[in-house]
C-alpha cells in the first residue's frame, strides 16, 4: 500500500488544497479533540500537512509520527516533522512516553488495525488519550467510495451525478479498507480504553461537502468524517 502513496504523493496534498473547504473542514475536526493535547504522535502522518496547519493556525504542535510511504514522509519532513518509515502495526513507540496518539485518516489503511491499538495504548501515558478519525464504512462517502472501489473507476455510469466533482484519488480509494464506527469502537474498549467521545464533520451530501468548511458537532450520526477520542486509565 505504501507503493500507492508514494507513486501519489503529490497528489494527496493537491487534492486537499483544490478542496479546501473540506481539509479545513478536516482539520477543525482534528483539532477538536487536541486541546491541551501534549505529547502528540501522528501514526500515518502522510505528507505532514495537517500537522503543518494544525501548528500554523491552531497552535497545536505534532512533531513526531510515522508513515510507511517514503514519499510521504519526504514531504513530511521538509515540513519539518521527525518521522520514521514504519507501519502501525510494526511501529515501536516504547512504553508511556506521549500523551496523545493521532490516527488521522489512517485507520483504513492499516490491516492490523487491533495490534495499533494496543501499541498505542501501551505507549500512552496513564489519563493520556487516543483521537482516531476516519471515513466511517456507513457515512455516505464510505458507501461512494466502496462503490468506486468496487467498479474500479469514478468514471461508470451509476456514479455519474453522484460524486464530488473532484473525488479522492481513486489509487486511494482502492487502497483503502473502510470500517464501521462500531467495528472501531469495539476495537478501542478490547484494547482497553474507555471514556468514548465523538464528533463529526462534512455533515452535508459528498456533492456539497466542499461549498463551506463547517464546525465539528459532537455525534457520529450523520457525518462522513468521524472522530473518536478514547482514554487510557
Amino acid at each position: 500500500m505504501s507503493s500507492k502513496f508514494n507513486k501519489y504523493a503529490s497528489d494527496y496534498d493537491a487534492w486537499f488544497l483544490e478542496n479546501e473547504n473540506v481539509l479545513y473542514s478536516e482539520v477543525k475536526l482534528v483539532a477538536h479533540f487536541l486541546e491541551n493535547a501534549g505529547d502528540v504522535f501522528s501514526v500515518g502522518c502522510g505528507s505532514g500537512l495537517f500537522e503543518t496547519i494544525l501548528e500554523k493556525e491552531f497552535n497545536i504542535s505534532i512533531k513526531n509520527g510515522i508513515e510507511p510511504s517514503e514519499g510521504m514522509a519526504d514531504i513530511a519532513r521538509k515540513r519539518g516533522l521527525n518521522v520514521d518509515i514504519s507501519t502501525a502495526e510494526e511501529m515501536e513507540l516504547g512504553k508511556e512516553n506521549y500523551d496523545t496518539i493521532l490516527f488521522n485518516g489512517t485507520p483504513s489503511y492499516i490491516s492490523d488495525l487491533q495490534k495499533a491499538f494496543n501499541k498505542s495504548y501501551d505507549a500512552l501515558r496513564p489519563g493520556g488519550k487516543i483521537v482516531v478519525i476516519d471515513v466511517p464504512k456507513e457515512s455516505s462517502y464510505g458507501v461512494l467510495y466502496n462503490l468506486a472501489k468496487a467498479l474500479d473507476t469514478w468514471e461508470h455510469p451509476l456514479l455519474e451525478g453522484v460524486h464530488p466533482r473532484n473525488p479522492y484519488p481513486i489509487e486511494f480509494v482502492k487502497a483503502a479498507n473502510w470500517r464501521t464506527t462500531a467495528e472501531k469502537v469495539d476495537m478501542l474498549k478490547k484494547s482497553n480504553f474507555n471514556n468514548l467521545q465523538f464528533a463529526q464533520t462534512l455533515t452535508k451530501h459528498p456533492l456539497n461537502s466542499n461549498l463551506v468548511a463547517e464546525e465539528p458537532i459532537n455525534g457520529f450520526d450523520c457525518g462522513d468524517y468521524v472522530a473518536i477520542c478514547a482514554i487510557k486509565n
